[in-house]
């Protein structure tokens, strides 16, 4: 399938500006809605830019092709993000954003299950994500399809114990056409990861598992980009991308401050927002 984004030559630029159109999307559902979790969401947007706009073998024309490369925001308290991504990328309406967190319309605070064009899973139990991943990507090998399934995770969501028990299903099955990237924002609802729980050496820590890994900065889009199409390693392992983030991320005000996992933009905020994102 041919990304018909994939020209090397113009796709830099307009997924630096696609990064900044979503950031201003999704801050402004957030005072639209008075929907939470706008930091955590401006953290992984350039992950699902990099991932939709140059690595994803994708139709959006065709969201349910048998053979479409699936990526799960198993993080699904940041479904604004990805709901603006799919809408950017043709999946859907924009209009559409407008109706999100509304009483029985497609767009969830949580991702529902065929909710919308390019949602893959129900999602936002934390901790489910990469178990769902694994069963799709052991399925594309049963049946010779060959698609890669990518997992977008928090770093909280590795406190959880079903994280693990996947991680080493997925390695001792050799399922190599699983990538995570874990969005390491370094911070959870109530304070600093590494506070919560001992979570460093990250990396080292799922190479213990089993895994290939690879760390990097999570807002560089060329970083990014080159890391998610050099999957897989050919190591024969599942490959963990541990992308060191910025909660909040963009916005001067917001970023690394916590209460933005809680705190909802108002309408001089999101002025300002959109004026530092060069949106005005």
């Amino acid at each position: 399938m041919v990304n018909p984004q994939a020209d090397p030559g113009v796709e830099h630029e307009t997924m630096k500006r696609m990064v900044r159109t979503i950031r201003g999307a999704v801050v402004k559902m957030s005072h639209r809605s008075r929907s939470p979790h706008l930091g955590s969401c401006l953290s992984c947007i350039d992950i699902l830019v990099a991932a939709y706009w140059s690595a994803l073998r994708i139709d959006p024309a065709k969201p349910a092709d048998p053979g479409r490369e699936r990526l799960i925001l198993s993080k699904g308290h940041a479904a604004m993000a990805l709901y603006a991504t799919l809408a950017h990328r043709g999946f859907f309406p924009l209009s559409w954003l407008d109706t999100y967190a509304e009483d029985g319309d497609r767009l969830a605070e949580h991702p529902g299950p065929g909710c919308a064009p390019g949602v893959e899973a129900a999602t936002g139990s934390l901790g489910h994500g990469l178990g769902i991943g694994i069963g799709m990507a052991l399925a594309g090998r049963i049946q010779e399809r060959w698609y890669r399934v990518f997992v977008v995770l928090s770093d909280g969501e590795c406190n959880e114990g079903s994280t693990w028990e996947g991680a080493m299903f997925a390695a001792a099955h050799g399922l190599e056409n699983l990538v995570v990237i874990v969005d390491d924002n370094k911070w959870q609802a109530t304070g600093r990861s590494r506070e919560v729980l001992a979570l460093d050496p990250l990396a080292a820590k799922w190479e213990a598992f089993g895994w290939s890994s690879v760390e990097l900065d999570g807002h560089s889009l060329a970083d990014l980009r080159e890391a998610l199409r050099q999957t897989p390693h050919g190591t024969g392992k599942p490959v963990v991308i541990i992308a060191n983030t910025v909660k909040g991320k963009g916005v001067s005000f917001m970023e690394d401050d916590n209460n933005w996992h809680y705190r909802i933009p108002t309408s001089e905020e999101v002025r300002r927002a959109h004026e530092e994102l060069g949106l005005r």
